[in-house]
């Protein structure tokens, strides 16, 4: 049995043979990720966009689950490692909105052309966790919304009922 050499990566300049490629590729891996989550019975979920900006997911159970899932180790990761017990990415628009008073009133009593560096930091940390659970709200919204609109299969990948040659 003849075997492949390796694959040199590089990017395929052919449109068409990397639109080919890119399909192929997905399909795989979708493949792969359902294996993994029967096989081994693993919590799986996978996003892919494809260069057109048209969302593919695969979830073994609910993406929407497996990311608030995500979410929180994430969020214990970071709370561990920075020591800020604040930042929780499951609150609501008006927690988020009194925080964001909070870090405005807090940034006009310290003037920053006359704060030092500390205060700087914690107005930057205040402001990083402020952004950070924002773009997560606006991801599972986007996520939300697409998914509604897309109608999508999400409990198997397309493609794995077809033969492979």
């Amino acid at each position: 049995m003849a075997r492949r050499g390796r694959v040199e990566l590089r990017r395929i300049e052919d449109r068409t043979s990397r639109q080919v490629r890119f399909s192929k590729r997905r399909s795989g891996l979708f493949k792969k990720a359902f294996e993994l989550s029967l096989l081994c019975d693993a919590e799986v979920a996978l996003l892919v966009f494809s260069p057109a900006g048209k969302l593919y997911e695969y979830s073994s159970s609910s993406i929407e689950g497996t990311y608030d899932r995500y979410q929180q180790f994430s969020g214990a990761g970071r709370n561990l490692n920075e020591g800020d017990a604040d930042s929780n990415s499951d609150e609501d628009p008006s927690s988020i909105q009194s925080r964001l008073k909070d870090i405005f009133s807090w940034s006009l009593q310290n003037n920053a052309d006359e704060s030092d560096a500390n205060k700087l930091e914690k107005l930057e940390k205040l402001l990083t966790v402020a952004l950070r659970n924002t773009k997560s709200k606006k991801m599972l919204a986007k996520q939300s919304s697409s998914t509604s609109s897309i109608g999508q299969n999400s409990k198997r990948p397309s493609g794995l009922d077809e033969g492979r040659a």
